[in-house]
């Protein structure tokens, strides 16, 4: 996946392009408004994960003692990569 940030404005003028790009070349525009990011265009093949879809996920499989402590120990190293937003509110 290709990102790229472009403004509102520029968006506007080009969004029939943007939205091509976004179907054919899977490139996911981060659109800034005021230099802040507002919003995205993504493919719709880019799935997005939300809280439910894990616990979901969570719920079904039954894991060995060996395959539960490597996911705790994964659990644990990417809790330790999140990186606290800037704006807690987002």
């Amino acid at each position: 996946m290709r990102k790229r940030t472009i403004c509102v404005t520029e968006t506007a003028r080009t969004f029939a392009d943007c939205v091509n790009r976004v179907h054919y070349q899977n490139v996911t525009f981060v659109l800034l408004k005021n230099g802040s990011p507002l919003a995205w265009l993504v493919p719709d093949n880019e799935k997005v994960r939300t809280g439910r879809d894990l616990t979901e996920a969570l719920a079904k499989p039954k894991l060995s003692e060996d395959e539960a402590r490597a996911w705790h120990r994964d659990l644990e190293n990417a809790r330790k990569a999140l990186k606290t937003p800037l704006d807690k509110w987002r």
